[in-house]
């Protein structure tokens, strides 16, 4: 073949998928409408340079990004500012396994306005020292990110909401922020002392004389790391990070737990968080981890609704199976199905 047909070929071939690639990316931002812009009520504080996300006026919320998630983080975020009081002054941080390239750009089509910044978190930092357990989602390093805030996030970040993908928020998320933590606590989470603690460890970790000690002393109770206040001045002074990876070392040497990032949680906290009211995680609508039954609210307000459990909203909604709650969450959805791409 002559030389410049090669080259006609090479060059077609070029063009070709340059525009696969600028439509398949194109194709995957649009699958999420953009949100409406919200605006700062008169008394609120100065609003923060755009570009900065240091401000002392920010309220500072952390979430993971997952490509598998996404479609909860956009309605997570979504519920966050349609009902903040000052939505310009919040703070998003992300992170993101490093492989999670698009994400930025997708979250900055549909909240163009929004202030955030993407951190990337190298999971081969936390896998050697993860365990499988009773369900595989669980087992994903993503998860155990929440662990490692205090070393990903800028020193301005003193103190920061953590937040699931899978809720949304009803309230003014700075009144969660604002949670007293007290002289010493260095997280906050509703607390659910009726739930039976002995069941998140093995028989192995209670008959275990040293290990069965570590609640010595603790009115340890059950809380969800799913929606959390945390100290991150406290937690960097306390090397909180180190404390959870022993107790995930020792996982490794004796199976002491089966339900993935909560049990370190639980061996570190448990007894020591400052108590937030029970309105600020409804969690469980997921159901179990393992069928993701329907669930009802438990009694009381409401501020935070959580689909933690197997059973996710967006997922029964497009299999046709919701959950009556699963109503709830559906006003936030962003994702545009492709019937409404196409109108």
């Amino acid at each position: 073949m002559p030389k410049h047909k090669h080259s006609f070929s090479f060059l077609f071939l070029s063009v070709f998928v340059f525009f696969y690639f600028h439509d398949a990316n194109a194709a995957a931002a649009s699958q999420f409408r953009e949100a409406p812009q919200f605006y700062n009520s008169p008394d609120c504080p100065p609003i923060p340079p755009s570009d900065s996300i240091c401000s002392p006026s920010t309220v500072h919320v952390a979430m993971t990004l997952d490509a598998n998630y996404l479609r909860g983080s956009m309605a997570a975020i979504l519920s966050v500012l349609q009902h903040s009081s000052c939505p310009q002054n919040v703070g998003f941080h992300f992170v993101a396994s490093s492989s999670d390239t698009d994400l930025r750009r997708l979250i900055s089509a549909s909240f163009p306005y929004l202030r955030f910044r993407v951190y990337h978190f190298d999971e081969s930092s936390v896998s050697h020292l993860i365990s499988t357990s009773i369900r595989a989602a669980l087992d994903r390093p993503l998860n155990y990110a929440r662990s490692y805030l205090a070393t990903l996030l800028p020193a301005c970040a003193r103190r920061v909401v953590y937040l699931d993908s899978d809720l949304v928020l009803v309230d003014d998320i700075a009144k969660l922020a604002a949670t007293d933590l007290g002289p010493s606590s260095v997280l906050a989470a509703p607390e659910y002392c009726n739930a039976n603690f002995t069941s998140y460890f093995t028989p192995i970790f209670w008959s275990n004389p040293t290990l069965s000690l570590t609640f010595a002393g603790r009115k340890a109770c059950y809380f969800n790391t799913g929606v959390m206040v945390i100290d991150l001045d406290r937690w960097r002074v306390g090397h909180y990070t180190a404390r959870i990876e022993e107790w995930m070392q020792l996982q490794k040497r004796m199976r002491i737990y089966e339900l993935g990032s909560l049990p370190p949680f639980l061996l570190v906290f448990a007894g020591n968080i400052a108590a937030v009211d029970h309105r600020w995680n409804q969690h469980g609508l997921g159901g179990d981890n393992f069928r993701g039954l329907c669930r009802d609210l438990h009694p009381g307000p409401v501020s935070l609704l959580h689909w933690s459990g197997k059973g996710k909203p967006w997922a029964r909604l497009d299999a046709n199976r919701p959950c009556p709650l699963d109503a709830l969450w559906a006003p936030y959805d962003l994702y545009q199905t492709p019937f409404s791409l196409d109108s």
